[in-house]
């Protein structure tokens, strides 16, 4: 009869924790550098951007201000596209970072919710003073061609919406009926396309809508109960 050995397949099998050590760190060191390079290309971008006005420009452009190879650049991105979508969905990611820790200084659930909301309009509303071809070019277009890629891109701003939305509710300060996520995800579109459409006619102008009008009317609606 074959004896028992006390070491199992697994153990047996098992690398020499130095080869371990070794290849972590060696994956660890290339995904830095890799995410060095795909900043050089999103800050080359983003230059060209601000200098021109718009997203007119061509790959060769960008691989040529980040002093990167052309090789380099489809090793990391598909293409423009690619490229202009990394930048929209930063931006939104930094906005959802500066909207949070807005919020975070208020105490009251409401008052949390309150400032997201006030600060999301005028975040998205169209500043006249500066050139954002990120939103008023190349979004628009996104919308409607690639409706899936704005959805992923608005997703940070939808999970911290839907938490500031669940803390109210749990607080009993929302109808019962209310779905915290479905509430956030309505909340939002409704200021962020209000905030792009304002501005438009001589009438808008004068009388512009403001930041505390969006949020009576996202918190109470027009229906007297």
């Amino acid at each position: 009869m074959p004896q028992k050995t006390n070491a199992s397949p697994s153990t047996a099998n098992d690398e020499p924790a130095w080869k371990q050590r070794a290849v972590e760190r060696s994956t660890k060191t290339a995904r830095l550098r890799a995410e060095q390079r795909v900043e050089r290309f999103l800050d080359a971008a983003q230059a060209i951007i601000t200098e021109k006005g718009t997203t007119d420009f061509t790959v060769q452009e960008v691989v040529d201000r980040s002093r990167q190879s052309l090789r380099s650049f489809y090793q990391h991105f598909d293409g423009k596209h690619e490229l202009l979508l990394a930048l929209f969905e930063d931006a939104l990611r930094r906005s959802a970072d500066q909207i949070r820790a807005a919020a975070a200084g208020q105490e009251d659930p409401l008052d949390r919710l309150r400032v997201a909301v006030q600060l999301l309009f005028e975040l998205s509303r169209p500043d006249p003073t500066a050139q954002r071809p990120l939103f008023t070019d190349f979004a628009p277009q996104l919308l409607i061609t690639h409706p899936d890629e704005v959805k992923v891109a608005h997703a940070p701003l939808l999970s911290l919406f839907s938490e500031l939305m669940s803390g109210a509710h749990a607080e009993g300060r929302l109808r019962d009926e209310i779905k915290p996520r479905r509430a956030a995800a309505l909340t939002m579109q409704t200021v962020m396309f209000i905030a792009q459409s304002s501005g438009g006619s001589d009438e808008d102008n004068a009388h512009p809508i403001t930041a505390d009008e969006i949020w009576d009317f996202c918190a109470l609606g027009f229906v007297q109960l």
